[in-house]
């Protein structure tokens, strides 16, 4: 008996009611959409590629963002959190990440956090800021620092947001004069990129009016997107803690974050924090037991960031990571200068990493229709994020070189010709 009439028999037994049974005709075996999707996926299909311009955009932002093909490649296998490999490689990057920061292993700890940068922000603040008495001292230009403000505001943590303007650096005289009148913070925090603009803070700098003012403060840097691109020695900046994100300049995929932590002083904070799954201590001590996370893993992102780190060793390391972004960078500065756009930033504390431009003033101007045109044509930007201005901005970072920009800058004079402005225009 055929497997079809088989099938046919169970089902008319059980939707049989009473003496009326349902006919069940012999058909061909059944086929699930599944199936069928399954079936409509050919070996070449299942391979990556570059596939045609409309398909493989490229992201000039400040992540997430583009990385290699072999960075992809990385994640097409299945490993288990408890499997003793992925274990390795944890531990693996751990350690590179420590170096890379020029911190030794035996006094800090790098410790990844699951989710985006901001988790791993949120997890310093709630695990280092005493219960009692405890006040961070926010220094902030941009969006991302007024974000720490933000996250404290929800946590409870008494601090004082001293602004800046956003196309200024922060200014080591001004904290100096702060933390001269009060010495009650415990906590100072700085964006050492701010991304909302690109600007660069001094963190030397800051660093050391922090540890001569207030010595036993706890000095922190959000250095998000700018490790792995700006080179940054721990020790010499002062810094207690920094974190950054897989998927900046050390070009992995989204997925987790990393903190980079004094291991004294992050034991001494066991028991502070105001969040269960964001306790950094926990997070490091279940690290320490046994290699694992206290909370399910993202084992792919983390198996394409092992391989993001082998590819920053084989470039060159940060320095020659962070040239290849000053050469892009350039290339994009006197392009765009040829075109008529002028930059928001002006001076030694604009940085290589992204770049914010006003909007001209060309009345056929419209920024949705300019990002629109340009993301059909493969070339995706991000808007502004300054308060007082209207710009967008273009990140210099990620899987990106200076012929990628050529090519940027040619569709950006496409589009301005498509919109009927008058290129070179002047604002």
């Amino acid at each position: 008996m055929t497997f079809c009439r088989m099938l046919m028999r169970v089902l008319a037994r059980r939707f049989s009611t009473g003496d009326r049974v349902t006919q069940v005709k012999c058909c061909r075996p059944i086929t699930t959409s599944v199936n069928l999707q399954a079936r409509a996926v050919r070996k070449s299909e299942l391979m990556p590629a570059e596939g045609p311009p409309h398909a493989q955009k490229k992201l000039f932002t400040p992540g997430p963002l583009g990385v290699s093909m072999t960075t992809k490649q990385a994640m097409l296998r299945d490993l288990g959190s408890r499997d003793t490999e992925f274990i390795e490689i944890v531990k693996s990057i751990r350690r590179t990440i420590v170096e890379l920061a020029g911190v030794s292993q035996s006094s800090y700890s790098c410790v990844p956090m699951q989710g985006s940068g901001s988790f791993a922000i949120e997890s310093v603040l709630t695990t280092t800021v005493p219960r009692n008495g405890g006040k961070v001292l926010i220094l902030e230009n941009g969006a991302y620092g007024r974000r720490q403000a933000s996250i404290c505001d929800v946590l409870g943590i008494a601090y004082h947001k001293e602004s800046f303007q956003e196309n200024e650096m922060v200014s080591p005289e001004r904290v100096q004069q702060i933390l001269e009148s009060d010495h009650s913070f415990t906590n100072v925090s700085v964006v050492h990129c701010e991304t909302s603009s690109g600007v660069i803070n001094p963190i030397s700098k800051i660093g050391a009016v922090v540890k001569e003012l207030c010595p036993n403060a706890v000095f922190f840097v959000d250095a998000m997107s700018s490790f792995g691109g700006i080179p940054i020695n721990m020790a010499d900046a002062k810094v207690d803690y920094l974190v950054t994100s897989a998927n900046k300049c050390l070009e992995g995929v989204p997925g987790f974050s990393l903190a980079i932590a004094p291991i004294e002083h992050l034991r001494s904070c066991k028991g502070n924090a105001r969040s269960y799954a964001l306790d950094l201590t926990d997070q490091y001590e279940g690290l320490e037991k046994n290699g694992q996370f206290r909370f399910t893993p993202p084992t792919h992102a983390m198996l394409a960031f092992h391989r993001a780190l082998t590819e920053l060793e084989a470039e060159g390391g940060i320095l020659a990571r962070a040239q290849r972004y000053k050469n892009s960078r350039e290339r994009l500065r006197e392009g765009m200068a040829k075109l008529g756009f002028t930059e928001f930033l002006s001076g030694d504390h604009e940085g290589y990493i992204i770049t914010s431009f006003f909007f001209p003033k060309d009345p056929h101007f419209n920024f949705v229709e300019f990002y629109t045109l340009l993301a059909k044509k493969g070339m995706v930007i991000y808007p502004g994020k300054v308060l007082n201005a209207d710009c967008f901005r273009i990140g210099n970072i990620g899987h990106l070189f200076p012929h990628n920009m050529m090519i940027l800058l040619d569709k950006i004079d496409q589009v301005c010709q498509e919109m009927g402005m008058h290129v070179p225009f002047h604002n």
